[in-house]
């Protein structure tokens, strides 16, 4: 089989795409034959090796695993002993942002009990590769806060793979969202559920007089300090990313300990809950992933780089 590899840390210079054996899945695990995956910012943290901390988890020296990838779609081609939720010949997708699960190759082996689950017939591999991650990371969003459909939230990165899954889980609870992206976007994102949206391009969102109940940094460009006047009381400004320097972990702290407005990061947490929601949401035709442009694998380079420019609207997808 082809695999997506790297030996150490860097750009996508280092990816090499490989002769590999097919693994033999052990057991409790099944043998996949991956149709779809993403490269998604994730995948290029885990890349780079960037932030440090992700070395801690990665390998400090060089990376544990040289097979790439953290979600996938595709088709159960195997299944090892004792496995028992799932079959040959089952449409399955889902995802581990740990660094090891190695989707970015033809086949993969997962254990019955990880994070996977089957794929619904009118689902297309390419789109259920694109849901997890972004979808994972937009409902641990909404899961910070008590949401109410009274409430006004505003989504920084209305257009990221992130920003567009939350806008649309917002959107399914009746929220009055404002979300950031270029004006060539508006309507897009207008589509996706925002009701209103502002072009960060000619406007500095963080200057409005308009009070939200929480604002949802999803890409992780403002700051806790920028957006704490648009807050109402006890609102949260929930970030994506750690900050500048690392700010949001100590603003976590001291906000919890003084009360009142709030700064958080969006830790994401139980995965399988997250997928089980996107799957309900497919089913009720209420959430559809963003998709920027497929590759295939032989692009892969060219996929990361893309993604590492900053430029992408939604998600990359890798079919094959």
């Amino acid at each position: 089989m082809k695999a997506v590899t790297r030996s150490t840390y860097g750009d996508a210079s280092m990816i090499e795409i490989v002769e590999m054996d097919v693994p033999k899945p052990k057991d409790h695990e099944l043998l996949v034959r991956v149709h779809a995956t993403t490269v998604n910012r994730t995948d290029c943290a885990i890349l780079t090796g960037k932030p440090f901390i992700m070395k801690l988890f990665l390998g400090l020296g060089r990376p544990k695993h040289q097979v790439l990838g953290t979600d996938f779609a595709g088709e159960v081609v195997e299944v090892g002993p004792g496995v028992t939720k799932f079959k040959k010949g089952d449409r399955v997708w889902g995802f581990d942002d740990n660094g090891a699960l190695g989707s970015q190759a033809e086949y993969m082996t997962i254990h019955e009990d990880k994070t996977i689950l089957t794929v619904p017939d009118e689902v297309t591999y390419e789109v259920a590769a694109a849901s997890p991650e972004a979808g994972h990371y937009g409902y641990n969003f909404i899961n910070k806060i008590k949401i109410t459909s009274e409430q006004k939230i505003l989504v920084n990165g209305g257009t990221g793979a992130i920003g567009a899954a939350t806008i649309q889980y917002l959107k399914h609870y009746g929220v009055e969202v404002t979300a950031t992206c270029r004006k060539v976007h508006f309507d897009q994102v207008k589509k996706l559920g925002a009701a209103h949206v502002i072009d960060y391009e000619k406007e500095d969102f963080t200057t409005t007089a308009e009070k939200y109940d929480h604002i949802f940094d999803a890409v992780g460009k403002s700051t806790f300090g920028k957006c704490k006047p648009l807050l109402k009381p006890k609102g949260k400004y929930i970030s994506s990313e750690l900050g500048p320097d690392g700010q949001n972990i100590l603003l976590m702290m001291t906000t919890l300990l003084t009360g009142g407005k709030r700064c958080q990061i969006a830790i994401p947490a139980k995965p399988l809950e997250s997928l089980v929601k996107i799957r309900e949401l497919w089913l009720s035709h209420e959430f559809t992933p963003l998709i920027d442009r497929t590759y295939p694998m032989d692009q892969i380079k060219e996929a990361y780089t893309h993604v590492a420019s900053g430029s992408k609207v939604g998600n990359v997808v890798i079919s094959y």
